[in-house]
């Protein structure tokens, strides 16, 4: 249970999870149940050229599937109304329409939408049957009363609103941009998002299963019902439970039931173990629905002195704040997409995941369950008052306690989530009303979860709208921040602040932390300023316009410059690493992320924030990280080594499992160098001359890893490398190819910026390209792109044929080069 009244932790002895493959739609797309439909093919849909065009003007349409983003289809323009938050990108009016048939009048037909950016309308037949504003919160209407049998066409119509500009401080993409279901079911049936799985009592000998399944009965007459569930490991049954109940018509009933799971194996992050739930409704012997829940076994607790324990062992969170946006693919929900970007934070170390500052779609929580995250579930990124002149708060009177019920049942049952965070930098945090909507927000969650702790992300504990905080944050008073002082919420969590860090216990002794955003470091891949150990605060004042930073707004990937009210990398890392009472902390951000430029504006267009770019491909700090949050062997030295002979160099290295590294050029020794108190780097600062650069770590005198760089002739080719070369000829699976830049010899030429490009043949076409320069204008839909210091990459989409694709990749001066991926 969840104890809040104890002063030294809280606690939640609970696991979960509820992700309906039928109702939370976390199948893979494409994918179909006796339930449900995946419903996102064969969409028409038309681009309003204003957002007065009447649909019946024109026969426009194009044909497509769903999820769609038709925003990053279209031109960066310096005067888009999204301005440098959207990414001067274009958002708009838009229009989709389906048509189908419906064999079965005696059931219901309803329309799921996982998420539509924003302010959608849906008509069936004609029929208006709902308006939604909110942008990323699943929604669902009821078609039966509308609908046409025997063989006769219906009709969906959906407009989709995104032409109030600005309406989002960072790239929201425009459209039915995640899936879409049709269900078909009985009129008794479990409710959408209807089970909800606590696991009150755990130990290793058993774990109580208490199963609250919500039945819904829209026949005329009242029905009695059987129901069966079975918790299932793999395919083997390990509990059942059965129970009687008698529904009234046109009602609903809420039913319990308890099994118990003997020796059960526990969620984790390395052994992210999943159970289900199969609860079968049968009335007079027959079956008639069955409803699916993926559910998790662990107990959890942040304790004031030892920070985040799971099933009873410490556990520091070392996360990342993520946007929605998958970088070229824009807002379009792709599942192997968000599984790369996943996979690469686990192979960094990463353990957690913020879900920056929205609902995430179903497949992000599902993937987080399976691979596992530690999944901070945030809702709001305002409350009444607005951050952007058209943004939610606009809706906020009407629609907040609506949305944010919705987002608690569907995503409630996720093992993978610990905590709900229902606000981000909150305007009303300074004065009693944000304590207030706090307050009625906390009520709202707890009536329908009482296992996680409720969290704010809080700005620095200070009003100080003009102050530079590096310099005057009060670290005794941090508690002057109302919403932070007034006991509401069951964990402290700070955006940056790293400097109060230490001093948390005394400001909140009764309250366990949670660092909620944190870093801020600024980064271009493979640029390098002089001197490496001079430290930058990019923009100077947070509310002033910024006139400095490099030609051709690149920052250095050095970790040396931050924003003024973030930190480096290893700033705040020493700090978290340092205090078990603090739980951990959430990196803003693992990616790069569209819109958003910081330190600079137009024409940059996308941040620099990320730990790996906006193509996917890491910045020398990501290996930073992998020494200090994996056990794996790390050696990783930069920059380059491609220079003027004699420019003085500053070699970094960080590496793990070893004493001591090693640099040599040209074979001669440049010295050993080794971590001293808490440095997490080494640099050797040396001229440089033409040849190899090689870095040698050793632990107690043996060699644990050695690492070359080599100076780079002229471009010659490329070197093509598809992260996988069989991928499913399903029409929505990618393989993402990296190409690289080499010279005769094959060694990669990490200054190129050559223009590459792209052709396909076969059974694949070429979805999206990008290379991670947050300045680059060139369309991520297009056939041609620049290389971003040697780099680009190109992501392959099946088609749903089996068979092959050929990719071929040309430049002015280079030899051609093609890569091969199968579709089955």
């Amino acid at each position: 249970m969840f104890n809040f009244f104890s002063l030294k932790s809280i606690s939640v002895f609970l696991t979960i999870l509820v992700v309906c493959a039928s109702c939370q739609s976390p199948k893979v797309s494409g994918e179909t149940s006796a339930r449900e439909v995946n419903f996102s093919n064969n969409w028409q849909f038309y681009l309003a050229a204003q957002a007065s065009d009447s649909i019946s003007e024109h026969t426009n349409w194009r044909t497509l599937n769903v999820p769609h983003d038709w925003s990053i289809e279209g031109e960066f323009k310096k005067d888009h109304p999204a301005d440098l938050g959207g990414g001067y990108l274009p958002g708009g009016l838009g229009w989709y329409k389906k048509t189908f048939t419906v064999e079965d009048a005696n059931k219901i037909t309803i329309i799921h939408f996982d998420g539509v950016y924003m302010d959608s309308d849906v008509w069936i037949n004609g029929h208006h049957v709902g308006n939604r504003p909110n942008g990323y919160i699943g929604f669902e209407y009821d078609l039966t009363p509308y609908l046409k049998y025997n063989g006769r066409e219906n009709e969906i119509l959906v407009k989709v609103d995104n032409s109030k500009q600005p309406n989002s401080r960072w790239y929201s993409g425009s459209g039915i941009y995640r899936n879409v279901w049709l269900k078909t079911i009985d009129k008794l049936h479990v409710d959408t998002w209807g089970t909800f799985i606590t696991t009150p009592n755990v130990s290793t000998e058993r774990a109580e299963i208490v199963l609250e399944i919500n039945l819904k009965n829209e026949d005329a007459e009242a029905q009695d019902a059987t129901v069966i569930t079975s918790i299932y490991k793999g395919n083997i049954q390990v509990g059942t439970a059965t129970v009687l109940a008698s529904i009234n018509a046109n009602d609903s009933k809420t039913i319990t039931q308890n099994i118990t799971v003997e020796q059960p194996q526990l969620w984790s992050v390395e052994h992210p173990e999943m159970y289900t739930a199969k609860t079968e409704v049968q009335v007079a012997g027959q079956t008639v629905d069955e409803y699916t829940t993926p559910f998790g076994i662990r107990t959890f607790e942040f304790d004031l002195d030892k920070g985040f324990l799971l099933n009873g062992e410490q556990v520091k969170i070392k996360g990342v704040c993520n946007h929605h946006d998958l970088g070229p693919l824009g807002s379009a929900v792709n599942t192997r997409a968000l599984e790369r970007q996943l996979q690469i934070m686990k192979d960094m170390g990463v353990n957690g995941i913020r879900t920056a500052h929205n609902p995430p779609t179903p497949e992000l929580l599902e993937l987080c369950d399976t691979m596992g995250f530690i999944v901070m579930d945030e809702m709001f990124d305002m409350w009444n008052n607005t951050k952007s002149p058209h943004d939610y708060a606009n809706y906020w009177k009407e629609w907040h306690q609506k949305d944010l019920e919705d987002f608690i049942i569907r995503d409630r049952n996720h093992p993978s989530i610990f905590m709900w965070s229902v606000g981000n930098e909150i305007q009303e945090q300074w004065n009693e009303q944000g304590v207030i909507t706090a307050k009625e927000l906390k009520a709202i969650v707890r009536k329908l979860d009482t296992t996680r702790p409720i969290t704010v992300a809080m700005n620095p504990p200070v009003n100080m709208p003009n102050a530079d905080v590096t310099t005057q944050f009060d670290v005794e008073k941090a508690s002057l921040n109302p919403v932070a002082a007034s006991g509401v919420l069951d964990l402290i969590g700070y955006n940056y602040a790293h400097n109060t860090f230490p001093f948390h216990q005394q400001n909140f002794p009764e309250t366990p932390f949670i660092a909620t955003e944190t870093t801020s470091g600024l980064q271009t891949r493979g640029y390098y300023d002089k001197k490496s150990d001079t430290l930058k605060r990019w923009p100077v004042r947070w509310d002033l316009p910024f006139d400095g930073g490099n030609p051709g707004n690149t920052v250095s990937a050095y970790d040396q410059v931050s924003t003024p009210w973030g930190s480096t990398h290893e700033e705040t890392w020493k700090i978290i690493k340092k205090y078990d009472f603090l739980s951990g902390m959430y990196i803003w951000t693992g990616f790069d992320y569209i819109g958003e430029p910081t330190p600079y504006v137009w024409p940059s267009r996308s941040s620099y924030f990320g730990i790996v770019d906006l193509a996917g491909f890491p910045k020398d700090v990501y290996y930073m990280y992998q020494s200090e949050w994996t056990d794996k062997d790390v050696l990783h030295i930069f920059p380059h080594w491609n220079w003027t002979e004699g420019e003085t160099v500053d070699v970094w290295a960080y590496y793990n499992n070893a004493d001591e590294v090693e640099l040599f050029v040209n074979g001669t020794s440049q010295g050993i160098k080794k971590k001293e108190g808490d440095d997490l780097h080494v640099m050797w600062r040396i001229p440089f001359e033409v040849g190899t650069v090689k870095a040698v770590s050793r632990k107690d005198g043996q060699v644990v890893l050695e690492k070359e760089l080599k100076t780079a002739e002229e471009a010659a080719t490329v070197k093509l490398t598809a992260d996988r070369q069989t991928i499913s000829a399903d029409g929505k699976d990618l393989s993402f190819i990296t190409v690289d830049v080499v010279d005769a010899d094959g060694n990669f030429v990490a200054t190129a910026q050559n223009q590459l490009n792209f052709s396909i043949e076969g059974n694949g076409e070429i979805f999206a390209v990008g290379n991670g320069d947050p300045t680059n204008h060139e369309s991520f839909k297009g056939k041609t792109h620049k290389a971003l210091n040697g780099k680009c990459l190109v992501v392959v989409r099946s088609t749903d044929k089996a068979g092959i694709a050929t990719l071929k990749v040309t430049s002015d001066g280079l030899q051609e080069a093609t890569i091969t991926v199968t579709t089955k």
